[in-house]
């Protein structure tokens, strides 16, 4: 397999007015080998660029790329021992599925007795034994998906990168590839790098995500540390369903500690302001920003509902109303508003209160997150 390294990466293209446009802006990071390393964000942010780069597909415009330690910027892409899966499943439509599997490897002149044997071997990893003898116009969406996987899987390059492979295909579909293809990698052991604007393929798929917004790499983290831990207000709020709740405030000194506090709503339907005692662990960039604006994050599992009577625990207590109630089967969500800000709660599927209901909530301030509003970086 492969030890994948990008060194302060970056791609330019010229707009039509002549100007650059940067598509990757100093990407730095490290794949390991045998790791499945996703790389997530919105459409348009250089995902799929820094993998055409990565395949040699795209010519660098600064940095370096190193396969193993050998740096390929100038490698061309067959010599690369690279294997890619895009979007489009890309399928000869003249072909059984037995020849778009062998071509790769008839190209490279493999013996016909190898070629028999690998496609043996994909097709019974991917269940394509009944479909060899099939056309690409006889196979449905996941079944043209697996074709195109098991394309990459038989040349068993030392590195696979997969361009959102999954994106055409319903969601159950979905689902069912992608515990395949995680179930692949467990068996193949293979380094591969996995690009996908969805957080669900990224938090199920990944051993390590890098989170990229214009071009430029956010965070990179294990999946758990990413969500409980993120780097910055636009992590926090890309990663999560629903995403991260944020109150907009001050931090002031008390006697008893350091309190958040939301300024007065302006408008009269937005709620009482939060006023919230801190429970983090001593940063000094906490005592910083006392008398300063931050911005608080709080996730929807930690807004849960106060029994009536009972004593809060490690919660602090918040009265506020019910604006939306949102049945999602499972769980539900309810909406809220405080000094201006909308904020959500996941709460049992059974709780199902009428719009303008009051009701006690406790706020978990343990797992609270501090964010600098100007730099949109954490601070605790």
């Amino acid at each position: 397999m492969a030890r994948v390294v990008l060194d302060h990466l970056s791609k330019a293209f010229r707009g039509p007015r002549g100007e650059s446009i940067r598509a990757v802006d100093n990407a730095a990071f490290t794949v390991e080998d045998g790791e499945l390393f996703v790389l997530l964000g919105p459409s348009g942010c250089g995902k799929t660029t820094t993998l055409r780069l990565i395949a040699g597909l795209e010519e660098v415009s600064a940095g370096t790329i190193s396969i193993d330690g050998q740096i390929v910027n100038h490698v061309a892409p067959r010599n690369r021992d690279v294997a890619m899966v895009f979007q489009t499943y890309a399928l000869y439509p003249h072909m059984t599925v037995f020849e778009n599997l062998a071509f790769g490897m008839k190209v490279r002149k493999f013996p016909k007795a190898e070629i028999e044997r690998r496609v043996a071997e994909a097709s019974l990893i991917l269940t394509l034994g009944d479909c060899l003898e099939r056309r690409p116009e006889a196979l449905s969406g996941g079944q043209r998906q697996r074709v195109a996987l098991g394309r990459a899987l038989v040349l068993r390059p030392r590195l696979f990168l997969f361009d959102e492979p999954l994106s055409n295909l319903d969601p159950q579909m979905r689902a069912q590839l992608r515990a395949e293809l995680a179930a692949i990698h467990a068996r193949l052991a293979a380094t591969m790098i996995y690009v996908t604007h969805d957080q669900v393929e990224a938090l199920t798929l990944g051993d390590r995500i890098g989170v990229m917004r214009d071009g430029a790499i956010q965070q990179v983290a294990k999946p758990m540390v990413l969500y409980q831990q993120p780097a910055n207000l636009f992590v926090a709020g890309f990663i999560g369903s629903p995403s991260m709740n944020f109150f907009r405030g001050s931090l002031y000194r008390q006697t008893a500690g350091v309190v958040f506090r939301q300024p007065e709503a302006n408008d009269p339907t937005g709620g009482n302001p939060l006023s919230l005692p801190l429970q983090l662990p001593a940063v000094p960039l906490v005592d910083d920003f006392v008398g300063k604006k931050v911005v608080l994050g709080l996730r929807a599992e930690d807004i849960r509902l106060r029994a009536p009577g009972s004593e809060p625990g490690h919660g602090f207590s918040v009265n506020a109303r019910v604006e939306a109630v949102q049945p999602l089967g499972a769980e539900t969500h309810l909406r809220f508003s405080s000094g201006g800000d909308s904020f959500i709660a996941r709460v049992e599927p059974a709780v199902h209160p009428a719009l303008g209901q009051s009701l006690s909530l406790l706020f978990d301030m343990s797992k609270a997150r501090l964010f600098d509003p100007a730099s949109g970086n954490a601070i605790a």
